[in-house]
């Protein structure tokens, strides 16, 4: 009877044996899986790839040597972002099936612009003044006596611009390849005209042996053609030294940036329409010889040609877009600061940049001794400070 009750409870013991067993042995492979799975993806796996987004910069710092010497930090980026198909494939831009634009919005601001230049040349005869003084300059020829200005005329209308389009430039075109072209159509009718009033001299045998009053006018009646925009390099190096982030130029360090200058020109298939008015004589006159025409006429074309038709360009220097200070302006609808309050930060502002033209001067080694504070002398008054 006892012998039957003892026998009993050994069943379940055998069971939670068992159990241990089975649960230890499936601990001890679940560690062995992660640990190969470790091993293979994290050990022996594939280097992660050195393919990083080409529009991005890196400032980098490194030390070489056994004296750590300290390099200063440098923008890296890959020359191949500024590649035509590179830009047009991120802008999306397919020169085969891409239509033509028609510049509505670059028209409205090129009308601004000349109704602006318009306005400043008639303020006080600014233009008037100009251009007496260009036409009797020093190239003005000895037997022309002085010349006078008699009509002046800018004209009302202003260039459409349209049909604009975007294409690479192909290699071997006098400049260097690689970079990108729009040809946009322009049309402009209007007539913008001068007129001059002068005296041919004839110096010979004598002087003022013979006297030929003569007055022309010229007006150029409508123009049109197609204006190529690029942006290319700058063959010749910028004079002086770099620019540091508020435009001041930095001494004592050489300049490897090439600047860009916007060149334009127009293609060889232009339309220019003239008009001109003669007039010989004082009392027989002769009006509207043709002769002059033709001959003030090529001369015109010549002139355009020799500057601003292809194979020749013109070349304008980007400015330096990086905001500086010296640039700032308040708004109209900007929050308007209290007078003593803006002089203030005015003067803390300078002062700051002083005191980093000071630094870069003076060297990272050198260091101020003594307690006083260093003053400052700024030429002239800062700008928006009332002086009495």
């Amino acid at each position: 009877m006892n012998t039957a009750q003892n026998a009993q409870p050994q069943q379940p013991l055998q069971q939670s044996s068992l159990s241990f067993t089975q649960g230890f042995l499936l601990g001890q492979l679940s560690i062995v899986i992660l640990i190969g799975a470790f091993i293979k993806f994290f050990i022996f796996g594939d280097p992660p790839s050195n393919h990083t987004p080409t529009s991005s910069f890196s400032v980098s710092t490194s030390s070489s040597g056994p004296s750590h010497q300290k390099r200063a930090p440098s923008l890296r980026h890959k020359a191949s972002t500024s590649a035509p198909a590179t830009i047009l494939a991120k802008t999306y831009y397919n020169t085969y099936a891409h239509q033509p634009e028609s510049l509505d919005w670059f028209n409205v601001l090129i009308a601004q612009t000349i109704a602006q230049f318009r306005a400043d040349a008639h303020a006080d005869n600014a233009i008037l003044t100009s251009l007496t003084t260009l036409l009797n300059g020093p190239q003005k020829p000895e037997f022309l006596a002085s010349i006078k200005i008699t009509e002046i005329n800018l004209g009302e209308e202003y260039p459409i611009f349209s049909n604009c389009r975007v294409h690479p430039v192909e290699e071997g075109d006098g400049i260097g390849g690689g970079r990108l072209q729009a040809w946009m159509d322009v049309d402009l009718s209007d007539a913008v005209t001068l007129g001059v009033e002068t005296t041919m001299v004839l110096n010979f045998p004598r002087e003022r042996t013979a006297v030929l009053p003569v007055a022309l006018s010229v007006s150029v009646v409508r123009f049109s053609g197609t204006l190529s925009i690029s942006f290319v390099p700058v063959s010749a190096p910028a004079s002086g030294g770099p620019e540091d982030w508020r435009g001041e130029r930095v001494s004592g360090s050489a300049s490897t940036h090439t600047p860009t200058s916007l060149a334009f020109s127009f293609l060889p298939n232009y339309t220019l329409s003239l008009s001109t008015r003669s007039l010989l004589g004082s009392r027989s006159r002769l009006q509207d010889v043709p002769k002059i025409a033709q001959l003030v006429e090529s001369r015109l074309r010549t002139w355009f040609e020799e500057r601003c038709v292809q194979p020749r360009m013109q070349q304008v220097a980007v400015p330096n877009l990086w905001p500086r200070m010296k640039n700032v302006v308040e708004g109209e609808g900007g929050k308007q600061q209290a007078p003593g309050l803006r002089e203030r930060d005015l003067r803390e502002e300078a002062r700051r940049e002083v005191e980093d033209e000071r630094r870069e001067r003076d060297g990272p080694g050198l260091r101020w001794r003594g307690g006083g504070r260093a003053e400052y002398e700024m030429p002239g008054p800062m700008p928006g400070m009332m002086v009495s």
